[in-house]
């Protein structure tokens, strides 16, 4: 039988020490950006597109049609440890911010099935610890590049996400697309583990939007900080050329490059966060 793995550190200076690790052995390919920053109707949003084209015959990230699953198993250099008996933490390969972390299933679960409280004690963990934004994308159409389920983490909010509470507090009408929001109270962070309560206020946002809790869901996205969460179900992956993911929804976009701004910009983030989301 193959022994477990070694409990995760989650201390910043481990986390930093195996980014060193992992870029120094050729295992991380941190993604260099420039970026502007938006405002929409009062809301902030940043733009980010790849500094230079990558180096001929290098590909930054796998595409959808590879078979290959990078979690059955992960590699070692990009590998922090077990997050209880079900998830391991892993490095982001192609991180375009730093200290982006992603946890695994242990075994194959697919990224359409609901999150379980287990996913979320696990992920809560780390919140725990360093606070930051936790966020899911539920299938291709929610902006997820892999089938094998996955959440992940990244220390700095984006601009909206910073805001959102008082952007919801200003009335539903910010925003044109169905979305089901619930404050997070500090009691869920007081608990040894965190998955129970967080898994029961998913359970409920689910239950606003009318989502039926079964093995597959709909498509949607999720994102978490210690004091709130927030659901947006999808229609579309895609705005043009652009995927849009669950970082769209917090403030933070990425294009391959600045010739897409013109573009984004004419149109604006919320009509396009629109545009891939169900309409309110």
């Amino acid at each position: 039988m193959k022994p477990p793995p070694p409990a995760a550190d989650l201390s910043a200076d481990a986390i930093d020490q195996r980014l060193g690790d992992a870029f120094g052995h050729g295992a991380l390919h941190p993604i260099a950006t420039e970026k502007t920053w938006l405002d929409d109707h009062g809301l902030p949003f940043v733009v980010k597109w790849m500094a230079a084209p990558p180096a001929a015959g290098h590909r930054h990230k796998p595409s959808r049609s590879d078979h290959h699953n990078p979690f059955l198993p992960p590699e070692p250099m990009l590998t922090l440890g077990a997050l209880g008996p079900h998830h391991q933490v892993l490095l982001n390969k192609y991180p375009v911010m730093a200290r982006h972390l992603l946890v695994v299933t242990e075994h194959f679960e697919r990224q359409t099935a609901p999150i379980t409280d287990a996913d979320f004690a696990a992920l809560g963990a780390i919140l725990a610890v360093h606070g930051g934004l936790g966020f899911y994308n539920a299938g291709e159409r929610a902006g997820a590049s892999q089938d094998h389920k996955h959440l992940q983490w990244i220390p700095d909010l984006p601009p909206l996400a910073q805001v959102l509470p008082e952007a919801l507090a200003d009335g539903p009408g910010r925003f044109a697309f169905r979305h089901a929001y619930a404050p997070l109270p500090t009691r869920t962070w007081q608990a040894p583990s965190p998955g129970a309560d967080l898994g029961a206020c998913y359970r409920a946002l689910l239950a606003q939007l009318a989502i039926d809790n079964a093995d597959e869901l709909p498509p949607y996205n999720l994102l978490m900080t210690r004091d709130w969460m927030w659901l947006i179900p999808r229609r579309a992956e895609r705005w043009q050329q652009m995927s849009v993911n669950a970082l769209g929804f917090a403030g933070s976009f990425f294009v391959k490059s600045r010739d897409a701004l013109p573009a984004l910009m004419a149109a604006g983030p919320l009509a396009i966060l629109g545009a891939v989301a169900e309409p309110a």
